[in-house]
């Protein structure tokens, strides 16, 4: 979360000195009458609260958790060189009914409500971050919905905080603050839209906008468009889970990604009740759905027939949205460009109409949810799937490993299969991982596909 979202004001602070960071110790008080400067301000105890909003981040594999709260003071903190120790400030959260404590890990002063995960975090500025254990069974932000978390936190300092020197900078108080608001970088940048087809279904979505067609609308560059299919678990009619359940579409708008293959995303969200009225009793498959997303993509290249690189439309699709995309892929096979579906399942009758479209598909040998071989409703899994593009025609480049690999090995293993799938000019290529080796859930097998930067660099580098 080292970047700034596109909400946060950025400012340039001249004469900025050496990072700050805070001591504690018993605050002596000060004269407030006296017409100080921003740093007197803060030794006299005139630094307000202006307000207090919580920090979350999407995780790989834990999902939407709170990991921070950003507390905003009404002038800069420069403590010269101190640090702050995590028992300055007590943090508790009310979640689900229940009231408990959140482990305070460490705490630095920011320019920005922003978390900053460098080693030794912090800069000047008006912010102080206290950031939180993600471990603690309190840090989720979302069950099946959102959970309610306006005002969910208190927040209150308990000792005082002097320089090195032993001025009184922030002094401790009776009152706890509650958070006014809930900062989700990356997700924010998302606009929440829907689509009614012609038929008169309604499908939500987010999109995320490259920030050089925010800049300028009437640009003539074109960017790729990524499309991402959520699993089963984010049916919903909140608008907002398809991106914080999974790491899925925030992998293609986070800032680094955003340098380095500007793209427009789009997200999204079969509503409730859930439709399960397709061929195999899935979702992205069902009629309705089905026929309402393929509206919707059209319709989206139409308007933005300026700024959408039509040779560059990627689907990407994890559990039943892998199933969408082998679906949809059959369906339309001229038009996507590339695909990445993950623990999905399909016909394996149609995979002769889609051998000339760049894959990279993968998938746990012990998947419980969709086996790896016979899938899902009679339909088969990944493993079978690819036998039969082979069968059809097409090169697969199989690899298998460990899905628990540390992220520059795996990555190493992805590199050194698609040096194999250019070896021997395969536009598909399959990774299954070791039985026993997925964390968490063997179902879960997408957390370090969208992590992996080989995989979604070959994924623009794919055109029609």
């Amino acid at each position: 979360m080292s970047s700034i979202s596109r909400r946060t004001v950025l400012a340039a602070t001249a004469g900025a000195v050496a990072a700050p960071t805070v001591s504690t110790a018993t605050a002596a008080a000060a004269d407030a009458t006296t017409a100080p400067s921003a740093g007197r301000q803060a030794a006299s105890g005139l630094n307000p609260v202006l307000r207090t909003d919580l920090l979350t981040r999407v995780t790989p594999r834990n999902n939407w958790l709170v990991t921070a709260v950003a507390i905003q003071y009404a002038h800069r903190i420069d403590l010269r060189g101190g640090t702050v120790p995590p028992t300055a400030f007590q943090v508790r959260a009310t979640v689900g009914g229940q009231t408990a404590a959140r482990t305070v890990t460490r705490v630095y002063s920011n320019a920005s409500a922003e978390v900053d995960d460098r080693s030794h975090p912090g800069r000047p500025g008006d912010h102080l971050i206290v950031e939180l254990d993600p471990n603690d069974s309190n840090a989720r932000a979302s069950g099946t919905d959102p959970l309610p978390l306006d005002r969910a936190y208190s927040v209150r300092q308990v000792a005082d905080v002097r320089t090195p020197e032993g001025e009184p900078v922030l002094e401790a108080g009776p009152f706890a603050h509650r958070n006014d608001d809930v900062i989700t970088p990356v997700v924010d940048d998302f606009a929440a839209r829907s689509f009614t087809d012609s038929a008169g279904f309604e499908l939500d979505f987010r999109l995320y906008q490259p920030a050089g067609f925010i800049r300028n609308p009437q640009t003539r560059t074109r960017y790729p468009l990524v499309i991402t299919l959520h699993g089963g678990g984010e049916v919903a009619d909140n608008n907002m889970t398809q991106l914080t359940s999974n790491r899925i579409a925030v992998t293609f708008a986070k800032p680094e990604r955003q340098r380095r293959d500007p793209a427009f995303v789009l997200s999204p969200q079969i509503p409730l009740p859930r439709p399960m009225d397709g061929p195999d009793g899935t979702d992205w498959t069902d009629a309705k759905v089905q026929a309402a997303l393929i509206e919707l993509i059209d319709t989206f290249v139409r308007e933005h027939s300026r700024n959408v690189d039509t040779d560059r439309l990627y689907l990407v699709g994890l559990s039943s949205g892998g199933r969408g995309i082998y679906s949809l892929l059959a369906k339309r096979p001229e038009v996507f460009a590339a695909a990445l579906p993950t623990a999905g399942w399909g016909d394996a009758a149609t995979m002769d109409r889609i051998t000339h479209i760049p894959m990279w598909a993968d998938h746990s040998v012990d998947d419980p949810v969709v086996p790896y071989r016979e899938g899902r409703f009679g339909n088969p899994g990944t493993w079978t799937l690819m036998n039969a593009l082979e069968t059809a025609g097409a090169r697969v480049s199989r690899g298998e490993w460990a899905n628990d690999l540390q992220k520059a090995e795996f990555e190493a293993r992805s590199r050194a299969l698609l040096r194999q799938a250019r070896a021997t000019r395969s536009h598909v290529l399959f990774t299954s991982y070791t039985a026993g080796t997925t964390p968490v859930n063997p179902h879960l097998s997408w957390a370090q596909t969208y992590e992996n930067d080989v995989v979604i660099d070959w994924l623009f580098a794919q055109s029609r």
